[in-house]
This record gives structure tokens, sequence and C-alpha cells, in this order.
């Protein structure tokens, strides 16, 4: 699928209007060698811990992407090298953290598209705690599980339909 952001809100001002279509704030990195990604949305809320990261990567993407809820903690990694491998080899399209991220030259060999608020030298802790496929709020916007998620150098949508 080949889309731009801009043209996305521009054909779609309705949806932007009745918040069907929403844009997250500025500042989020882009990691990977894909600038440009979509798919199909499933959720995580987890805070400096990833151990269900690691679990839903390793279950197959199907070409979704996976969207974490971080708390926008600045102080841990919640994605590095081995799990952006373990989702490009699983087929997720990409992954949007609300956080941070490591091993960013690693994330940068992956095929896969990667937007985080920066990077960070310590791994998360490995205690198992969080949600999945729960409402989370990323960066003020309101995500749901089945909504989709389009990225590009412009930015990241969520829309709670699939765009054409």
């Amino acid at each position: 699928m080949t889309f731009a952001t801009t043209d996305l809100c521009d054909d779609h001002p309705q949806l932007l209007d009745d918040g069907r279509l929403a844009i997250l704030p500025p500042g989020y990195k882009h990691y990977g060698r894909q600038v440009t990604f979509s798919g199909r949305v499933t959720t995580l809320k987890v805070f400096e811990d990833n151990a269900l990261v690691r679990s839903t990567l390793e279950a197959p993407g199907n070409g979704n992407v996976l969207v974490i809820d971080g708390g926008a903690s600045m102080r841990r990694a919640l994605v590095g090298g081995q799990l952006a491998l373990l989702a490009q080899d699983n087929g997720w399209a990409g992954i949007v953290v609300d956080g941070c991220v490591r091993d960013s030259d690693e994330i940068n060999a992956c095929e896969i598209g990667v937007r985080a608020l920066g990077v960070h030298p310590q791994k998360s802790a490995k205690k198992g705690v969080g949600e999945r496929n729960i409402r989370v709020a990323i960066g003020g916007v309101f995500v749901q599980p089945g909504d989709w998620l389009y990225a590009d150098a412009d930015g990241v949508l969520i829309a709670q339909q699939k765009l054409a």
C-alpha cells in the first residue's frame, strides 16, 4: 500500500473533524528501515517492563503494528535490537513506543518501521506486568486494538477504519 499521511489528512477532513482520524503529536523519532508503514493495531500498556512486548512479538504479526503505551518513560528502553529482529521475522509491520528504544543501530538494520520518543541504554524489567489489547493513550491520542496506523516521514495517524 502506498500512501502519504498528508494526503490521508487532506482526503479525510471529516474524519479529522469528528475524531475518527487522529494525529500523534510530533516528537516520535524514526528507527528501522521502513520509514513508511501501516497496519491494524495491537496494543500493550506496560511501564519499564518489556516481557509482554517480547511475548507479543513472538506471535505472528500478520502485518500488524504494535502500539506500546510505555507511559512516556524516558528511564528505560522497551524495545531493542533483538525485539526488532523478532518483529521483522514474525511479520510485524512496525512498532510505536510511547517511551524509549535501545540498540538503535541494530533496529535501523531491520526491515520494519519503529517510532519512539528516544533512545536509552538501560534495559527494562522482565516481570510481565502490563495489559494487552486494551484502549491506550499515546501522546494524548486514544488508540484501540483494531484501529489502523499509518506512519511516514511526516507523521503518525490513527484511524478507526482502514483508509483507501
